[in-house]
């Protein structure tokens, strides 16, 4: 079931960090955040991860920050998948 909050006519998607469980520590976040989240700080990325918002109530990625972080594991994964044929 997706868990979703809606907030100032935007939903916000505040349960990604259990949707990534099983790569979470297997992604350099730092890395994600630096190429595609232009600006925008770890506690920035971290607080959205936990379904929080900055000042500790609820809150989660917008579905565009959404699409910008599939994207960004969509480009990974291709850059993995490519590395691992020219072994």
């Amino acid at each position: 079931m997706e868990t979703v909050i809606k907030r100032n006519n935007q939903v916000l998607v505040p349960d990604v960090k259990k949707r990534l469980e099983d790569i979470n520590l297997k992604i350099s976040w730092s890395e994600i955040v630096r190429d595609y989240f232009y600006g925008k700080s770890m506690s920035w990325f971290y607080h959205k991860l936990d379904g929080i918002d900055g000042n500790g109530g609820k809150g989660g990625f917008t579905q565009e920050e959404l699409e910008i972080l599939k994207g960004g594991l969509v480009e990974l994964s291709n850059k993995i998948r490519a590395a691992a044929d020219r072994l």
